[in-house]
Order: structure tokens, then C-alpha cells, then sequence
């Protein structure tokens, strides 16, 4: 499995304003990478361009193909390869715990979905192209089975989790490795609304050291906390019966839905 190193070229981090994707922009800096980051929100990428000389700022709606397509070439053009991109934005609205909105479910899948293959599509053919690459597409463990109240955001993130299983089998000949990351809860402006427990739940730059270490590593699927995760891999196997009274009896305790920014 190929594995990205600064030398190689840059790194990509969309959704890098806040969040995840903000502690993974700096925790890539701090190993090494000069990195391009993305966002809409202007002010934040400017304030954490200031964080290091590694930084870029490159905003830009990943909901628009054009747009995405234009920004990596101008990314490429100006300050080298991607070597490695972590295709990270994406959102949860909270309005879908309240009632199935078709509205809400489109924006999510717009977001979630589009705006992954949006960037996929460009920094995927100049890694064909060069043959060599590493791709990491963030979802959630909240792909792994369904959740009350987290039907468009579930569905996208379990969405992402098979579409890096395709792209894996296809490209692994191509010199191209393909990951997932699978996070729990972390703290970031998305969970500070949260009205319900959150079991294992970490801080950013904790949970960025995680990735960035699973990009280092190699492997298809980088996913934290450990106990959380395996703990809903394990209910996931069970027979629907047994696997929907496990998941109401969780709702009842307040443990659902899991999300993450």
C-alpha cells in the first residue's frame, strides 16, 4: 500500500475550517506537508493559514463541480502535487432529528456525497496520471447501520464507507490506496449541540493525531475509539430482530445518533 510522505508532494484537506478537518490541516503541517486547505468560510481559512508557513488557503464550495475541478488544477499548478487528500467536508443538520424532510435530506447528500465526488474526480485523474497517490474519504461509524433520527446523514456516510471500497479494489493496481475514516465523537461546533451522551468522546487535535497516524500506517479503514466502533460492528452482525431492540434501547438511554463534524 502506497503511503504519501511531504516529500512526495502536498496534502489536500477539504472542510479544513473547523473541526477535524481544521486539527488535520495542522497536524499535517506539523509533519512535514505544505497544505492546501478548502472551506466556504474565508475568515477561519485565513486564521489558520496564519497557524503556519505550510498552510494555503484555497476556499471553495465543494458542491460545485466546475469550482472543485478548477481549484485543484490551480492547486497542483501553484504549489505541487497532492499526494495525499483528505476529502473531509461535510454536515449534519440537526432539523433531521425533528420529522423526514426531503429538503434536508438533499442538502445533506449534496454536501455529503457530491461534494466528496466533486474533489474526487479531479485529484483521482492527476493520480492516475502520475500513478501513485492516497486518497482518505471521512464518514462516520455512523454508516455502519441505520439510527433514529439519522436517516440523510447515516445514509451519506454509508454512502462514502462503499464508494472507498469500490474505489479500493479498482485503483489498488494503480498504485492509488484508498482509506476510510470512521471517526466517534469529537468535539467540535457540531457536537456542542448535542442533547445526548456521547460515549468516548475526544478532542480534535487527539482524534487528528489518530488519522494522520492511520495515514502513516497504511490499512483501509482508520476508525476511533476502538471500543466504540467495534462495539456497533458487533451489533451490526446481528440478525434485524436483535439488532433493532439493541438500537431502541439505546435511543431510550439517549446514546443516539451518532455524528460528528
Amino acid at each position: 500500500m502506497y503511503r504519501a510522505q511531504p516529500r512526495d508532494g502536498i496534502a489536500w484537506v477539504t472542510g479544513a475550517s473547523s473541526g477535524i478537518g481544521r486539527a488535520v490541516a495542522i497536524e499535517l503541517a506539523q509533519r512535514g506537508y505544505q497544505v492546501a486547505a478548502t472551506a466556504r468560510r474565508v475568515k477561519e481559512l485565513e486564521e489558520l493559514a496564519t497557524l503556519s508557513p505550510n498552510i494555503h488557503g484555497y476556499p471553495g464550495d465543494v458542491t460545485d463541480k466546475l469550482e472543485m475541478a478548477a481549484l485543484a488544477a490551480e492547486i497542483e499548478s501553484r504549489i505541487g502535487a497532492v499526494a495525499l487528500a483528505f476529502l473531509n467536508a461535510g454536515v449534519y443538520f440537526i432539523k433531521e432529528r425533528e420529522s423526514f424532510d426531503a429538503d434536508t435530506v438533499w442538502r445533506t447528500f449534496g454536501i455529503n456525497v457530491s461534494g466528496t465526488v466533486n474533489c474526487l474526480a479531479p485529484v483521482l485523474a492527476a493520480m492516475q496520471r502520475r500513478g501513485k497517490g492516497q486518497l482518505a474519504i471521512n464518514a462516520s461509524i455512523a454508516g455502519y447501520g441505520g439510527f433514529k433520527g439519522s436517516a440523510a446523514y447515516g445514509s451519506t456516510k454509508a454512502a462514502l464507507i462503499y464508494m472507498a471500497e469500490s474505489l479500493k479494489l479498482a485503483y489498488d493496481e494503480a498504485g492509488i490506496s484508498v482509506q476510510i475514516v470512521n471517526p466517534g465523537f469529537v468535539e467540535t461546533e457540531m457536537t456542542a449541540q448535542n442533547d445526548f451522551e456521547m460515549p468516548f468522546i475526544m478532542k480534535a487535535d487527539r482524534a487528528a493525531r489518530i488519522i494522520c497516524d492511520g495515514f502513516e500506517k497504511g490499512g483501509f479503514e482508520i476508525t476511533f475509539p476502538w471500543r466504540l466502533a467495534y462495539l456497533f460492528k458487533a451489533v451490526c452482525l446481528l440478525p434485524y430482530p436483535l439488532y433493532f431492540a439493541q438500537m431502541r434501547r439505546s435511543t431510550r438511554r439517549g446514546r443516539l445518533p451518532l455524528r460528528r463534524d
